[in-house]
């Protein structure tokens, strides 16, 4: 019988080449991005234990996980590009995997649906159209606030 669970379609390790990438990937950056995903993961679910939601109401725990998460990723992208020159593993560990870790948009998207599913089509679209737009006003907010205190500190 064959196998039949969902498999990463771009790799395959029967492919001699995907082997060789596999064999040559950057493990201490791959450490830390896992580091840092189990430590945005585990906020995340702190935050959603300690504010959960009734099925087709607005999850606000989420919400406020994503808006911030998407405030911290902008005034971040700003600090290692324009103000720092990090470590090498800074960006992986704060920005893919604490940040992408604690940040959930798939988890989002599971309670837009769940809420319409529950007869709450308002609640699902409010919750759908408050999340983009503020994600989107949060790294834009995180981007100017960072440029604007980088400017003062050197202004000093």
């Amino acid at each position: 019988m064959p196998d039949t669970r969902p498999v990463d379609p771009d790799v395959d390790l029967h492919v001699p080449q995907q082997r060789l990438e596999l064999r040559n990937a950057p493990w201490s950056t791959l450490a830390a991005i896992s580091a840092g995903g189990v430590c945005g993961a585990l906020a995340r679910y702190g935050a959603t234990t300690a504010f959960p939601h009734a099925p087709g109401s607005f999850d606000w725990a989420t919400f406020a996980v994503n808006v911030s998460g998407c405030v911290l990723i902008g005034m971040l992208m700003v600090a290692i590009t324009e103000v720092w020159q990090p470590h090498r593993l800074l960006r992986p560990f704060l920005g893919v995997g604490v940040l992408g870790g604690f940040t959930t948009f798939s988890t989002a998207i599971v309670e837009v649906r769940q809420a319409a599913a529950a007869g709450a089509a308002g609640t699902a679209l409010a919750y759908l159209a408050a999340t983009l737009v503020c994600a989107l006003a949060g790294v834009w907010a995180g981007t100017r606030v960072m440029r604007l205190a980088a400017r003062r500190r050197t202004e000093r």
